[in-house]
């Protein structure tokens, strides 16, 4: 049993978690996500991981967070919203995914986990807590489901009912006692397949999971050869990721404007003309995005993305 000091500090978590400017709020209790380690072997077997190797290593790891963080009771688990209505604003240049938008989101997340642990001490100075923000062998989605946050969808991103899926996924691992909440159960995407059907390269498995040798957000920033030949009249202009299955999901109809002030589209990149995208300078490239979740991919591979963008204008299909 769950006792009831516990309980109270569980609604004290979320509404602290809430004035820390974080949408959504779920508490998982600990468990082996054996069915989820199964998939990902299976998936990692099939080589859908593509050259992301790190995904295929610690496997135990990621489905059993005792070995990530001994002791651990609790998890809860954070949403925070990265929609945006305001885009980049001239026609014909390469696009960035919403997700790159702004200062560096494991940053941002990493400091309000931060203090929501900070918060946790006042009143329970025995809590020990380690955060994750998909940086550590950490299965974010699963667990969201768990904490009651969504279900995953046809594209594999969890959806929320009130706010959809454009949403960063951080994890509060906690060597304390809390009242849970009854992990998602439902799936609200009935016999919609838009996602799949408009994955511009063909990404999107039937059983919710991604082949990444085709996906773009995978070819435009993990990978660091050059982009096959077939996909870049699919790219769409994209260079670092890529929105397309979010974009077409009706529970994304009513996204709103995120609140996140660090999201927001630089009035620099939002500039940004055909011109000076092709002109860009490895000194710009650093100016730009050295604080954003972009300073993942390095210049060349960047400025490789670019000129394919480019073609990709001329070869649409």
């Amino acid at each position: 049993m769950i006792a009831t000091e516990n309980k109270n500090l569980s609604v004290l978590i979320k509404n602290e978690a809430r004035d820390l400017g974080f949408d959504l709020c779920g508490i998982a209790q600990t468990k082996n996500l054996t069915e989820n380690g199964t998939i990902l072997k299976s998936w990692c077997k099939a080589g859908m991981h593509d050259e992301m190797s790190y995904l295929e290593r610690d496997i135990e790891k990621r489905i059993n967070p005792e070995l990530l963080f001994p002791g651990v009771k609790s998890i809860v688990v954070t949403g925070l919203n990265y929609f945006s209505e305001n885009m980049q604003k001239k026609s014909g240049v390469p696009v960035i995914s919403r997700y790159a938008y702004g200062f560096d989101y494991h940053n941002v997340i990493r400091s309000k986990l931060k203090k929501l642990l900070a918060f946790i001490k006042t009143i329970e100075q025995k809590t020990e807590g380690k955060a994750f923000i998909d940086s550590a062998p950490l299965l974010e989605k699963a667990w969201a489901k768990e904490a009651g946050l969504g279900w995953q969808g046809k594209h594999s991103i969890v959806i929320n009912k009130e706010i959809g899926s454009f949403f960063f996924i951080g994890a509060l691992l906690l060597n304390i006692d809390l009242e849970p909440d009854k992990p998602f159960s439902g799936d609200y995407c009935g016999s919609c397949r838009l996602c799949i059907d408009h994955c511009p390269t063909g990404a999107i498995n039937n059983n919710r999971t991604i082949d990444a040798r085709k996906c773009i957000a995978n070819l435009t920033v993990e990978n660091r050869g050059p982009l096959p030949e077939k996909f870049i009249p699919r790219l769409g202009s994209r260079v670092y990721g890529c929105d397309r299955c979010q974009e077409v999901c009706p529970w994304n109809k009513n996204a709103k404007q995120n609140k996140t002030t660090e999201f927001t589209l630089s009035y620099e990149i939002a500039e940004m003309d055909p011109d000076n995208w092709q002109a860009l300078t490895k000194e710009q490239f650093v100016h730009l995005f050295k604080k954003s979740a972009m300073n993942r991919v390095k210049y060349e591979d960047f400025v490789r993305n670019i000129a394919a963008a480019f073609k990709s204008n001329n070869q649409q299909l």
